[in-house]
């Protein structure tokens, strides 16, 4: 949908008003043109990109996860990254699934996600250095005690046998987390320049900050704050999708 609608702006923004000349118009109907290949190329460019980027997961979940004999991976977020953030970040996520061996497999095995956080200058005219990311894969555990971490700093709520049953029936989005069509529980507002941090593991600290889920990253020292799609497409995939 993301993409039809660039396409249909460029075309509105470069379409020739009828009350112009038929010199104008055969200009204005070259620029379409030139418009549209533009836009084709564009999409075509990003496929490549995305289907790069599955090929790389897959190399990696291959090379550090032998464990792994029959599975699924496939593209969740290709730019999980908040929209206004500035950080020299950004963040993919690929979900993985299990399955057993058979013909026309059923996706029903222990569910995963890959979180590749790139550094600067990891896409460049020169094509993608996945040398530049950092790789976590995390399981529906992993991912639930992260989000009762986020919330205990982010909210008033700080029991976390509350959050853990609020959070299997609900979502977190950016104002608390909500469940039954109701906020239930509600995050702090906070100014844009001021932030709640919980130290989180040996790897990251999470961070509230804009109603936003913000991870640093300490071994690159870089913080990305997570659109709040790309937060609500994990959740969804672990706990409230099949």
């Amino acid at each position: 949908m993301k993409k039809l609608t660039i396409a249909f702006l460029i075309i509105t923004l470069f379409m020739p008003k009828q009350s112009n000349a038929q010199s104008n118009g055969a200009a204005g109907a070259i620029a379409v043109g030139a418009g549209l290949l533009a836009i084709g190329a564009g999409i075509a460019a990003m496929e490549d990109m995305k289907e790069r980027a599955e090929l790389t997961a897959t190399q990696w979940v291959l090379a550090n996860h032998p464990e792994l004999n029959s599975f699924s991976l496939k593209t969740l977020d290709f730019n999980g990254k908040k929209t206004k953030d500035m950080s020299s970040t950004s963040v993919i996520s690929f979900k993985i699934q299990e399955f057993s061996p058979t013909d026309n497999p059923t996706l029903d095995g222990k569910k995963q996600i890959l979180l590749a956080f790139t550094s600067y200058g990891w896409i460049s005219d020169q094509g993608i250095d996945f040398n530049k990311v950092n790789w976590y894969l995390i399981d529906s555990t992993e991912w639930l005690n992260m989000m009762v971490a986020y919330a205990k700093v982010a909210s008033k709520e700080k029991n976390e046998t509350v959050l853990k049953d609020v959070l299997n029936n609900g979502l977190v989005v950016n104002k608390g987390i909500k469940a039954k069509g109701k906020t239930e529980i509600p995050f702090f507002k906070l100014e844009g320049d001021m932030y709640l941090v919980t130290d989180y593991s040996s790897e990251m600290k999470l961070v509230y900050n804009e109603k936003t889920l913000g991870i640093f990253l300490k071994d690159t020292g870089n913080l990305v704050q997570m659109a709040r799609a790309a937060v609500i497409d994990t959740h969804e995939f672990f706990f409230l999708t099949k």
